[in-house]
């Protein structure tokens, strides 16, 4: 078979005109609909004739195999196809056949056989359950990986090749339904629903595999093709327990496979059978539905006879999962039905089926379909799974019974806190010191080499001394994402949150929002994206808006310049104070917030504690890798163009103030009270971009002389309060919706800022 690069937009049946003809490639849709649209012969390779429409254009009249066929528009829509306008040209690694020696019918087949070749793919999983570690195993994409939900809060797509197939992988946010309560499990039902991923893998836990399967039978109802990634195989085997996965395979017909994302194992053998899926060859592989038992299934036939009336209901929704959703009113489902012509009568019939599934269960439909899901999930792990008593159940009662204590609890992690920030001090002193070193021999040897002058000057005071006085601090940051990764990847942040539930509470806050403040230490941006797992609106929206106090590591070159430099023999402590700051500013404006602001909203306390388990080096690697890279990133980019920029100023005009001075000029009445001077101003200024910039900035301008141990201070609070970074400003805007709230957290901030230092100074100058 000739080998062919294909680049080509997904062309359906519907977009042909009458006396076209296209090669189908696949069809989408799903159930019985897509089961006879291949059995009439729409299948990979054939060549289909477009012989007319409907005088108003619907439906549209096919040749295909030799007999005529009449499809609506709609489910031509479903079915991709190649025309010969779409055949590319002959690229530079391709070998195409001659045209001379082969008909466009052949040349379309052929190019039809390898664009079917092409599997988009979705992975769908619960938090804990290894997706994403799947994801960095088959993709060696660097996404982090955490205990807890939300670390995966937007798709992240990869492509890669499989044995002459293309994959295109999404990674979809993890979530333990497909209920619409929370924005992950509306992304996720609407991207499976509205995209048809030719294959979806559901990554299931081995090791809690009654909860993860629930995901599984709410798939099954969308009639979604599948494969089963039965994840953390190793723990399974390791606990004792025995499960026969091939025969639950065979009972919900979905084909499982056994897998170890963080060693990789298992993952050739499961896309062999994604490709098998998408090939129709897998024998497993079949429809079920769930039997909910006579009551509910008597009101699902009920509700699904309507559907089947109704003219515009479309191909995208199985009319079996679109009454369950009605049934457990959805209010999406509840939504889309309300905009169908039937769509008033269906949603009366709907209500009088959910008082008799009332009367006649004595709960409410949407707990009688919650309970017949988990009563499936027993029967069927009942006659293929055998519980044996772990170790790991043992591990995780005893570490629980310590780090959960109502005494031990605060105070282990309180050490543990102190010990993250003094280790990032004093570990990260040594290759400081070696960087600084290398750093000033660097700008010794420009020094040495060139002729004196403007280029010189812009290379060694603005470039060198600029950029390589922020890279100094990458060990650093290095230090503090080791610490926050073995916190996320150990389960102990997951512990961390409980034991804060009944003081977020007390806050004002939700126990989740404990999570994206963690975060906020390492950077705000995801930290914000995070808080999408809070369920209670005014909760997520005080997190947010809180969430600038945590201090990012992009402060951190800064809290460590001041505190090695004014504080040697107390730095670590003072690198705790200071961001104990954070946190106290953050729960007292937390208050103001509830108080004044956002009403009482009583969600409950919701969060899954996983097994412990002991990080990998690589996961870890991984993780701190990806923050250096987007460090390093940042030395090239932002904080390269800005220390031009500041050098510059400082350097221009030649004659009389520099433009350093003019700005520094203008700002010292406002700084002045604070014990800042002109060129402490101008830095501080320079960071409302990033704070990196900050020590860039002081380095060029030589500021960090000026200061005393009490203005030091006092500008390192102010550091860690005033105008959060752009990046962070543009994420608030995102994740709030709102100007009003994202520019009265930056005005509310850098305010709050300078009546701290001003405090912090004026009285810090009567002791000293």
């Amino acid at each position: 078979m000739t080998n062919f690069v294909v680049k080509t937009k997904n062309m359906r049946l519907a977009d042909l005109r009458t006396g076209e003809s296209g090669i189908v490639v696949k069809v989408a849709g799903r159930g019985a609909f897509r089961k006879r649209i291949i059995e009439m012969g729409f299948v990979k390779g054939k060549r289909v004739d477009v012989l007319l429409n409907a005088p108003l254009k619907d439906p549209i009249k096919y040749k295909i195999m030799d007999f005529e066929v009449s499809l609506r528009r709609s489910e031509a829509a479903l079915i991709e196809v190649i025309h010969e306008s779409e055949i590319p040209s002959v690229s530079d690694d391709a070998v195409l056949p001659e045209k001379a020696k082969i008909d466009t019918d052949e040349l379309l087949h052929a190019y039809a056989l390898q664009k079917g070749k092409k599997i988009r793919v979705a992975l769908v999983g619960n938090p804990n359950a290894g997706k994403t570690s799947l994801f960095n195993a088959i993709t060696g994409a660097h996404e982090h990986v955490g205990n807890y939900g939300g670390v995966t809060v937007d798709a992240k797509a990869q492509r890669f090749e499989h044995k002459g197939y293309t994959i295109q992988l999404v990674d979809l946010p993890g979530t333990y339904s497909l209920s619409s309560y929370t924005p992950e499990e509306r992304y996720v039902r609407n991207y499976v629903q509205d995209n048809h991923p030719d294959v979806v893998i559901n990554i299931v836990a081995a090791s809690n595999l009654e909860r993860n399967l629930y995901l599984t039978t709410q798939l099954i109802d969308m009639d979604a093709r599948m494969v089963i990634a039965l994840n953390m195989f190793d723990e399974l085997e390791k606990s004792g327990d025995k499960f026969d996965y091939d025969l639950l395979g065979k009972m919900i017909g979905i084909p499982i496979v056994p897998t170890v994302s963080k060693y990789g194992r298992g993952i050739g053998e499961l896309f062999d059978t994604v490709i098998d899926v998408y090939e129709e060859r897998n024998p497993v592989i079949r429809h079920v539905h769930i039997n909910y038992g006579e009551i509910l299934e008597q009101g699902i036939t009920q509700i699904q006879k309507m559907l089947h009336t109704c003219p515009d209901l479309g191909k995208n929704w199985s009319s079996r999962y679109l009454s369950i959703q009605l049934l457990e009113k959805d209010k999406d489902a509840e939504h889309f039905v309300k905009n169908l012509s039937i769509g008033d009568s269906v949603i009366d019939k709907r209500d009088e089926v959910c008082r008799q599934i009332e009367q006649l269960l004595q709960e409410d439909s949407e707990s009688a379909f919650i309970n017949a899901r988990y009563g499936y999930i027993a029967g069927a792990l009942k006659e293929t799974y055998q519980v044996s008593k772990t170790e790991e159940e043992d591990t995780t009662r005893l570490l629980d019974a310590i780090v959960t204590h109502k005494v031990f609890g605060y105070p282990i992690f309180l050490l543990f806190m102190f010990v993250m920030f003094q280790a990032t001090f004093q570990l990260g002193a040594y290759p400081l010191e070696a960087i600084e070193w290398a750093v000033a021999k660097l700008s010794e040897f420009v020094q040495n080499s060139m002729a004196p002058g403007a280029l010189r000057d812009l290379i060694t005071d603005g470039i060198i001394q600029g950029v390589g006085g922020v890279i100094v601090f990458l060990p650093n940051i290095l230090i503090l994402y080791c610490f926050i990764s073995f916190m996320e990847d150990s389960g102990y942040m997951a512990r961390a949150a409980f034991i804060m539930d009944k003081i977020m509470h007390k806050m004002g806050l939700h126990g989740k929002s404990f999570i994206p403040l963690v975060m906020g230490f390492g950077c705000n941006v995801p930290a914000l994206m995070a808080t999408r797992t809070i369920e209670s609106h005014s909760s997520r929206m005080i997190t947010l808006l809180v969430l600038p106090f945590m201090s990012c590591s992009a402060r951190l070159p800064v809290y460590i310049l001041l505190a090695g430099t004014f504080f040697p023999q107390n730095a670590g402590a003072v690198l705790f104070a200071v961001y104990a700051t954070g946190v106290i500013l953050s729960i007292i404006t937390a208050r103001l917030l509830r108080r004044f602001f956002f009403k009482e909203e009583e969600v409950p306390f919701v969060m899954e504690l996983p097994p412990y388990r002991l990080p990998t080096w690589k996961s870890v690697a991984i993780h701190v890798w990806d923050r250096s890279r987007q460090y390093l990133r940042k030395m090239g980019g932002i904080i390269l163009l800005a220390s031009i920029v500041v050098w510059a100023l400082e350097y221009f005009p030649r004659e009389g103030d520099s433009f350093i001075v003019q700005l520094g000029n203008w700002l010292e009445p406002v700084m002045r009270p604070l014990g800042f001077n002109q060129n402490i101003g101008v830095s501080l200024l320079s960071g409302m971009a990033a704070k990196e910039v900050v020590v860039s900035t002081m380095e060029i301008l030589n500021a960090v002389e000026s200061l005393t141990p009490l203005t030091a201070l006092s500008m390192m609070l102010f550091v860690l309060i005033y105008f959060p970074c752009i990046a962070t400003v543009s994420a608030m805007h995102h994740e709030t919706g709102s100007w009003k709230w994202t520019l009265l957290s930056v005005l509310y901030t850098t305010v709050l800022a300078w009546f701290v230092a001003f405090l912090v100074y004026q009285i810090g100058s009567f002791f000293v």
